[in-house]
């Protein structure tokens, strides 16, 4: 039944009203999120970000679990790549250095082979993932949905009386 909740709310956000853009970005704040350790400087900043501005929050949530589990996977190599961004590559040495020497982004632990390799990592990530997840949302309202509300599993759940009461309930909050 919770996957079945989960995928729910995952169609309700591909349906809501939010643009494919603020729905995309909450995918790609969520993947940093969920590919970086938590609690680290970066993560409060996004938090912000994410309260702050327009962006779709439901997403960002979703997607910060999915890329958790992606992470947790991946945490050797974050590992090996951090450390060799930190220790092993000597032309960039001079800039950890210098971010190491800055009062703030000393607490940052970007000094963290998990931390500075995930980070890298997401960053490369930022633009194909922001790009897949606003062409998806384009994608599913225009191909995907109108098919899906045909199918008989979807006429079975909105005829039910625990859906009528959901909307009515929905249009009386909203």
């Amino acid at each position: 039944m919770f996957g079945l909740e989960i995928l729910a709310k995952l169609f309700k956000i591909l349906r809501s009203e939010a643009s494919p853009n603020q729905i995309a970005v909450g995918l790609v704040i969520g993947m940093i999120i969920g590919l970086t350790p938590f609690f680290t400087f970066h993560n409060v900043v996004l938090f912000i970000i994410l309260i702050i501005f327009k962006i779709n929050i439901g997403m960002a949530l979703f997607s910060m679990a999915i890329f958790a589990g992606i992470a947790y996977l991946f945490d050797p190599i974050f590992h090996s790549f951090g450390y060799y961004l930190l220790v092993d590559a000597e032309s960039i040495r001079s800039f950890w250095i210098f971010v190491m020497d800055i009062p703030f982004l000393a607490l940052s632990r970007y000094n963290n082979t998990v931390v500075t390799g995930s980070l890298t990592i997401a960053i490369i990530l930022i633009i194909p993932v922001f790009f897949f997840g606003k062409y998806f949302v384009i994608y599913y309202r225009k191909h995907l949905d109108p098919k899906l509300q045909k199918l008989k599993i979807f006429q079975i759940v909105k005829s039910s009386k625990f859906y009528k009461l959901y909307e009515k309930i929905k249009g009386i909050g909203g």
